[in-house]
């Protein structure tokens, strides 16, 4: 079960932003978990594993993307090489997730409560209601319908963003730049527009058509607003801190000490990222940095076309490791699988460092296959 799930996030990660992926699968994590009886983490951790994998090496994700326009890499080797070698790291990142998961975690109770409510077809404020509760939600709560909503529902909700999203990405692919349906594909593709479009149906269909009220539907979305204020707050002072690491020279400074040192340009590549990784928090911005410090090295030094894709790949799995609290997916995957900090960080940064240093294992392999230390 678990590995079928991981295998589908595979695929949906190819054209969908990690963020957003992660979060319209989490019905599904929730759902599995269920059926299963067990803590969403255990299902949630590999998923989400092999997702941001597909982000930071496979195109059409901003961060490699810009990172080869910066290197003038080839897309056809860095996605042939970046899925390649993202089918064996999603497979250790299986096994680690279950070791990793061996101990239980006990979920935030805000998550717990969330996990415990799913699929019940009933709200807080409707178990509050059938518990005896006299609180004021449930005093200004007007009757609703107490059925589930139908399963094609659901489907149709969480299919929908995915779909919209891929008819941006085959639109930039296939339509040439300025004709008349490629800004009409980007507009819909938009992760943004797809998702507030599904949230407007959602609060029709799930809501009003249910018979709620617009204060009780508004209370259910005004509870899952709350928490992303910090998650805004930690990483936009992460995307500062990286342009100050960039305008100051210390970017620029690291990669000249470590060419000093006489590294290899691809070990470099990955040392660079994962600091920068580690110290903003983005891993596009970590990606599009460490190219743009090394396109001097890269462009002199006679890379063949497979070769300048590695360097990319391993500046990829430079940035896939270290997620902690700086970064806006670490508080992602730990709030909706209801991990605490110290929990997030004995799992979820644990599990990408280790899959990161694997990535840049078989990338590095792969390199010297290629021929890659004698240039």
């Amino acid at each position: 079960m678990i590995a079928a799930l991981t295998s589908a996030a595979f695929l949906l990660a190819i054209p969908v932003f990690f963020d957003v992926g992660f979060i319209i699968l989490i019905p599904i994590i929730y759902g599995f978990a269920k059926a299963a009886g067990v803590n969403p983490v255990k299902i949630g951790l590999p998923v989400g594993a092999i997702m941001l994998a597909i982000h930071v090496v496979v195109p059409p994700h901003p961060g490699v993307v810009g990172g080869a326009g910066i290197l003038n890499a080839d897309i056809g080797w860095v996605t042939i090489v970046g899925l390649l070698i993202c089918i064996p790291v999603g497979v250790l990142g299986y096994f680690v997730a279950r070791k990793l998961n061996r101990r239980d975690f006990t979920m935030l109770p805000s998550t717990a409560e969330q996990f415990r409510l799913f699929g019940t077809g009933k709200s807080e404020v409707e178990q509050d209601a059938d518990q005896g509760g006299s609180g004021v939600a449930v005093k200004n709560r007007v009757a609703v319908v107490q059925t589930a909503p139908s399963p094609a529902m659901i489907i149709s909700l969480i299919v929908l963003p995915i779909l919209m999203i891929m008819v941006g990405t085959l639109g930039a692919v296939i339509l040439p730049k300025g004709a008349p349906g490629a800004d009409v594909a980007a507009f819909v593709g938009s992760p943004l527009i797809a998702l507030l479009t599904t949230l407007g149906l959602a609060f029709y269909f799930l809501g009003i058509r249910r018979g709620w009220s617009s204060q009780q539907t508004g209370e259910v979305m005004d509870s899952a607003l709350a928490p992303t204020a910090i998650v805004i707050l930690v990483t936009g002072a992460g995307g500062v801190f990286g342009k100050v690491l960039t305008v100051s020279g210390i970017g620029k400074a690291l990669a000249e000490g470590l060419h000093a040192v006489g590294l290899p340009v691809i070990l470099m590549a990955f040392i660079l990222a994962a600091v920068l990784r580690a110290s903003q928090g983005s891993a596009t911005v970590a990606i599009i940095t460490t190219a743009g410090l090394l396109s001097a090295s890269v462009a002199d030094g006679g890379f063949s076309p497979l070769q300048t894709a590695l360097i990319l790949v391993a500046i990829g799995f430079g940035a896939f490791g270290l997620s902690h609290v700086n970064d806006s997916g670490f508080w992602i995957v730990t709030r909706f699988l209801g991990l605490s900090v110290a929990d997030g960080l004995r799992t979820w940064t644990v599990l990408t460092t280790i899959l990161g240093l694997a990535g840049f294992a078989l990338t590095f392999l792969v390199w010297m296959l290629a021929g890659g230390l004698s240039v």
